[in-house]
């Protein structure tokens, strides 16, 4: 199983307007990831953080599973970048993994499909963050926003899976 599906803490998630997502977090993981909002189209997203002293460096963008398809990457970055993705499959979700390091919050917006999502990062520890959106429209091209102070690395890699299905609360 992928690294997302064994994440054992699961959070319901609501959006402005109706529920969007189910949350995972690392059960080592001490604080809960922000969650992924939507202001469009009923879906899901998934988000798994995983801060650690033994992750890889912020330079080496996330990777993905072996089952799922490369639609773009950001090698490190600090300050705002867009990120170009190709498209998919229809019946595909989304995957935007994100990994940061120093102090502030690194906004991301996928504009496409109205969905943005913040991570806060830490000056001493790289956390990785893998939000897979499954909502209308995701399976065309498009872009990804990313807003940082110029105190964060950051980097990013869009890919493309089948949707994870959403466990419900108890078992796990």
């Amino acid at each position: 199983m992928s690294r997302r599906t064994l994440a054992g803490l699961s959070i319901a998630c609501t959006a402005a307007l109706f529920p969007v997502a189910a949350c995972t977090s690392d059960p080592t993981d001490a604080k809960q990831p922000a969650p992924s909002t939507s202001t469009a189209q009923p879906g899901s997203a998934t988000v798994a953080a995983t801060p650690s002293s033994t992750q890889p460096p912020v330079e080496k963008p996330p990777e993905l599973e072996p089952d799922e398809t490369l639609a773009g990457r950001q090698k490190a970055t600090t300050g705002n970048a867009s990120i170009e993705f190709s498209g998919g499959k229809k019946g595909d979700a989304l995957i935007v993994a994100v990994r940061c390091q120093g102090k502030g919050t690194v906004k991301v917006a996928v504009r496409s499909v109205h969905v943005t999502f913040p991570l806060e990062c830490l000056a001493d520890q790289v956390s990785t963050t893998y939000n897979q959106l499954d909502v209308s429209g995701v399976n065309r091209s498009g872009v990804v926003s990313v807003e940082a102070s110029s105190a964060v690395r950051w980097s990013l890699t869009v890919g493309r899976g089948t949707p994870v299905q959403e466990e419900s609360p108890g078992t796990g």
